[in-house]
This record gives structure tokens, sequence and C-alpha cells, in this order.
């Protein structure tokens, strides 16, 4: 009889062992995902706080709350499902899709820069500087349509990162994957948002250390939104050219990027300590350049051609 008991509690040692080793593989596969995608999330970091810039501040918490849950919805209860069947009944469409998603952030980096350029701003970049419950509802609609585009990214990229884990590992992944960003992302949106608040009550308070620390995060406010920008464009150029690169070479074109990874591994990477990140940074860069690239000749196709031709035929006319 003991020496049963002794077999089961060995069983279920073993079972144990078992089922840590399984979180551990999660937890480190969903931590190789989202560092993957790590450039959406700076971008969708980027955009959010403009839809609460010039509400009341009672209203900016509650906006950031409900644009949060909304981004959960999009990836657990659509955006997953449909990456899960994907995955498993048509995993070749994964690389296409991938490319799509990294075209139109190339494109969203290469607007962004064409329009400060240009002096066309389009009225998506307008701050949320109207109050009442009607404008509100309509900029959270917004709001979460943006991050649906951003978030079906974060997760295509996610499940390409994991796509050789059985079906149900792959699902629990995506479902951490999912909250931990969506955490993630909108805990740091509200604190960029309430920064200002924080820093005004700092400013009011006797201790003159707590003055100087409020005045500086209120100062701080504009540019750091200024700097988050930039960020988030040069990281959708970053993410959007690596993922054509990789996809490229995925589908049998290896020109681009085997010249971008000879230089990465073959030159950079062989000159002494700091050849790792000066590896890393010349990939990032070159990658950079490539969206940049791609998104102009979207840009251009979508915004300068059509603008032409309507000049040229009221001309005509």
């Amino acid at each position: 009889m003991s020496g049963g008991l002794v077999a089961l509690l060995d069983d279920i040692a073993a079972l144990a062992k078992l089922a840590a080793a399984s979180i551990d593989d999660v937890s480190a596969a969903a931590g190789r995902a989202s560092a993957k995608a790590a450039g959406v999330v700076i971008d969708d970091t980027a955009v959010t706080p403009r839809y609460a810039t010039g509400f009341s501040p009672d209203r900016e918490l509650p906006i950031i709350k409900r644009i949060a849950q909304g981004s959960l919805r999009n990836k657990l209860l659509f955006i997953l499902p449909a990456a899960m069947l994907l995955s498993q009944f048509l995993p070749w469409a994964l690389t296409p899709l991938l490319m799509m998603g990294g075209t139109y952030l190339c494109y969203e980096g290469a607007e962004k820069i064409w329009e400060k350029v240009s002096g066309h701003a389009s009225g998506h970049e307008t701050p949320a500087g109207v109050q009442g419950a009607p404008q509100e509802e309509e900029m959270v609609k917004g709001a979460i349509r943006t991050d649906f585009i951003l978030s079906a990214e974060i997760m295509v990229i996610a499940l390409n990162e994991v796509a050789n884990e059985p079906f149900v590992s792959r699902a629990i992944i995506l479902v951490v994957v999912a909250i931990a960003i969506t955490i993630g992302v909108y805990g740091v949106v509200a604190l960029i948002v309430k920064m200002d608040d924080i820093g005004l009550h700092l400013a009011g308070r006797q201790s003159g250390t707590s003055r100087a620390v409020g005045n500086a995060l209120v100062k701080a406010m504009p540019k750091l939104l200024s700097a988050l920008a930039t960020i988030g464009t040069v990281a959708m150029l970053w993410v959007g050219g690596h993922i054509l690169l990789v996809g490229f070479d995925t589908l049998g074109w290896h020109t681009l990027y085997g010249w971008v990874h000879h230089l990465e591994e073959g030159v950079v990477h062989s000159t002494g300590a700091l050849g790792g990140v000066l590896g890393w940074l010349t990939n990032t860069a070159l990658s950079a350049v490539f969206g940049l690239i791609v998104g102009m000749i979207v840009v251009g196709l979508l915004h300068v051609l059509p603008r032409k031709k309507s000049g040229a035929d009221s001309t005509a006319h």
C-alpha cells in the first residue's frame, strides 16, 4: 500500500513538474511573441493619448478605460479566433497577411512624414479637443477602429512567432499576449495622459522639491507627446520594413534580406565588443529605410497621383 502511495506521489510530482515546465514554456513564448510585436506596441502607445487630450480631466481615464476594453474585445473576440483558424487551416496565408500589415505600417509611417513635409495634415491628426457625450462617443469609436488595425498586426506577429506550438498552447500564448499588451499599453497611456495633472498637483505642494518636479512634469508633457509621435513613426517604418524583408525571404526572394543579413552578420557584427548592438542597429536602420521607400510608393499611389490628376482635370475644364 505504501509503495502504491509513493508511486502515486511520484506521478503527482512528475505532473506538477510538467505543468510548471509548460507554464514556463508558455511564459517564454509569450515573452518572445510580445517582443516581436514591440514596434507596433510602441506605435499603439504613441497614437492613443491624442484621443483623450482636450477633454476635461475627469473624463480622461474613463475614455482610456473604454478604449482599453474595446482593444481587448478586438483581440480576444474577433482577431484571436480568426488568427487561430488561419494558422490551423491556412498557415501559408500568414506570411502574405503579415506582409499586407507590414505594408500598411510602412504607409502609415511614410504618410506621417509626408504630411509634415508637404503640410497636408489629415483630419484624423486633429486632437480630441471637443467636449460632450456625442463627441466623446465618436472619438472612442475612432480610437477602437484604429486599435483594431494595430491589434491585428500585433496578434499576427505574435502568432507567427509561435506558429510551431500546439494549437492549445498557441491559443493560451495569444490570450496572454493580448491581455499583457493591452494592460501594458493602456496603463502607460493612462500615466501619460495624467502626467500633467500629477505635475500640477505636485506643483501646488509646499515642498520646493515637489514644486520643481511638478513644474518639470507639466513642461515635459508636450515634449513627451512629440517624442512619442516620432518614435511611433520610426517604429512603424522599422517593423513594417523588417516584416516585408523577412516575408520576401520566406517566399523565396532572398536578395534583399540576404544583403541586409550579410551587412548585419558578416560586416558589422564582427567589428568587436559592440558588434551585436551595431548589427541590430544596422538591420533596424536598413529595415526602416526599406519601409520608408515602400511607404512613400503607397503614399504616392494613394495621395500624390490622385491630387495631380484632380488638378489636371480642373485645369482642363
